[in-house]
């Protein structure tokens, strides 16, 4: 079965705290693909595996990988794949790394509303333990804006779903999401969006341009202009102001694309994440989107 096994020779996406983990492309593409801002699998038709396909993959890696602790199923969406066979999956993926300890993957808006609870419930008790969201922003408008394909309420929902039922969320934001335009709107309701959600992990990302992205098009006849780097420390910070939680939350902007490092658990590292971007906003040195406090 090994010599059967066709490995991508596309980009394989993964989130930055998958890094030591095995990437197992289960789908090909994202079942929405059509977030403006995202470029990652334009030109890539959406396709679940089959079987047989997924079965040799992971046979293929047994035989080249002497011990796998986190496996993350790729690629925008594998929570897509229907109930019964990615159940038969992760019970295949158990049987053949018996010391796997955590399986992940990301998980689209659509996927958990096409997902019952009992059906969450028995993925969650088969395997996988954390989902990756990507929420982008708490504001009606900005969800529209970007093709998000779903409202801030039903964003919500779909995440209080899987955290009932037992999932760790991690869920992304993006600031600058707007480019020049007033962020005020958008960074109040991201705040407190979180705050109603209450996800185990919250990750803010600065906007990056992505070629062949609708928005990088919208750039390209100057419908579009790229916030700077303090407007988006701004942002953040009022991101921040307004989240207001009682559980903990485990909270990074410290991706390759954010100004200033910053990471911390809420509630008890709020005010100490305001006074470092205070501190970085009165030094007056982000004067351009190519400088990074590091």
């Amino acid at each position: 079965m090994i010599n059967k096994v066709k490995l991508s020779l596309q980009p394989t996406f993964r989130p930055p705290s998958e890094a030591f983990s095995l990437i197992l492309q289960v789908t090909n593409g994202c079942s929405h693909n059509r977030c403006s801002f995202c470029s990652m699998y334009k030109g890539v038709p959406f396709k679940i595996k089959s079987l047989e396909e997924i079965k040799a993959e992971i046979d293929y890696f047994r035989n080249r990988t002497r011990y796998v602790e986190r496996v993350f199923l790729a690629d925008g969406d594998a929570l897509i794949i229907p109930t019964e066979k990615l159940i038969e999956i992760l019970k295949y993926i158990k049987k053949v790394f018996p010391e796997c300890k955590r399986v992940s993957t990301y998980a689209s808006p659509k996927s958990l509303e096409l997902k019952s609870e009992e059906e969450l419930k028995e993925i969650k008790n088969n395997g996988i333990s954390l989902l990756y969201i990507g929420a982008e922003s708490g504001s009606d408008e900005v969800l529209k804006k970007i093709n998000k394909g779903v409202t801030s309420k039903e964003l919500g929902d779909l995440i209080l779903k899987a955290k009932k039922v037992g999932f760790k969320t991690s869920v992304t934001f993006i600031a600058g999401i707007l480019g020049d335009k007033d962020f005020r709107e958008n960074a109040v309701a991201t705040g407190k969006f979180i705050s109603r959600c209450e996800p185990d992990y919250v990750g803010i990302l600065s906007l990056m341009l992505e070629e062949n992205s609708d928005l990088y098009q919208e750039w390209l006849k100057g419908e579009f202009k790229e916030a700077k780097g303090i407007e988006i420390l701004k942002e953040i910070k009022l991101i921040i102001e307004n989240i207001d939680v009682t559980s903990n939350i485990v909270f990074r902007a410290n991706h390759a694309s954010n100004y200033l490092n910053l990471k911390g658990d809420f509630p008890k590292d709020k005010e100490r994440l305001i006074q470092e971007i205070d501190f970085a906003l009165s030094r007056q040195t982000l004067k351009d989107k190519n400088y990074r406090l590091l």
